[in-house]
């Protein structure tokens, strides 16, 4: 996969990347890496990318010309035609792990940060495929943004993550959220492991993991169980979860068209 970022803090994102899962990814070639530097492609000697708003107000808006050359100049050295282009923005639509797995299917990604107040909407209306939010809050620049989509999306890239196997259990990949994790030592401040995972019974560990985040995911974020298709298994699992809290399904989980009737 071939990835573009666009910024004026190249080196930011350079010195953050160089290092985890994505620098591995970068130096064993199973992603590229291209930056490009709006204030490169500036008409004036002090390479302008921002000016002042048209109608008044405070900070400064990033232009469309040094951002669109940027655009163009990533789209010529892509590898493959027509990059996905999203503008990395809190009006977007908010970044989750489904999407993350679907950009990971992409050949090419080109990825826009922004600074100030903004950038100039024409250059959205020409250039931009998808806005992107990563969250309800606001950040100083779209640099962090973009490193959080691109390791989101770089770790499910065949062979980035060493094995395979521990993507496949994290939370969100199945909708849930993640079992309880444990290791050496056995006690740790007086607080035990529990000894299902520790009598050598895969069955029963599985089992006990599957419980675990179905009732992480009930207390936690019940909303991820909305819509959810749970199998007779997760359904029987889930009854004894809640059985077990002394609580009753509220309705609106339990509702007609929800998928996450327990009691069927």
């Amino acid at each position: 996969m071939w990835t573009g970022i666009i910024s004026i803090f190249p080196n930011l994102i350079r010195t953050v990347l160089k290092d985890g899962v994505v620098g591995r990814a970068i130096a064993r070639g199973d992603l590229g890496l291209t930056m490009f530097d709006p204030r490169d492609y500036a008409k004036d000697a002090h390479r302008t990318v921002d000016d002042r708003p048209f109608g008044g107000g405070p900070g400064m808006v990033m232009m469309a010309g040094p951002l669109s050359a940027s655009v163009s100049e990533a789209r010529r050295l892509c590898p493959t035609e027509n990059p996905v282009t999203v503008y990395l923005s809190p009006q977007g639509t908010t970044f989750t792990q489904s999407l993350a797995k679907e950009f990971a299917t992409l050949s090419s990604l080109v990825l826009v940060a922004g600074r100030y107040e903004g950038v100039d909407e024409r250059f959205i209306e020409r250039e931009i495929d998808l806005e992107l939010s990563i969250g309800d809050f606001v950040l100083s620049g779209g640099e962090l943004a973009a490193m959080v989509v691109l390791d989101a999306v770089a770790r499910l890239l065949p062979g980035v993550v060493g094995n395979p196997d521990s993507i496949k259990s994290e939370s969100h990949m199945d909708g849930l959220l993640d079992f309880p994790h444990y290791t050496r030592p056995r006690e740790f401040d007086g607080n035990g492991v529990p000894d299902v995972l520790l009598q050598g019974d895969h069955s029963a560990i599985e089992e006990w993991r599957q419980k675990q985040a179905l009732y992480r995911t009930w207390m936690k974020r019940p909303d991820m169980l909305l819509g959810k298709e749970l199998n007779e298994v997760e359904r029987a699992m889930l009854v004894d979860v809640i059985d077990g809290l002394g609580k009753t399904l509220s309705p609106s989980v339990g509702e007609e068209g929800d998928g996450v009737d327990a009691s069927e």
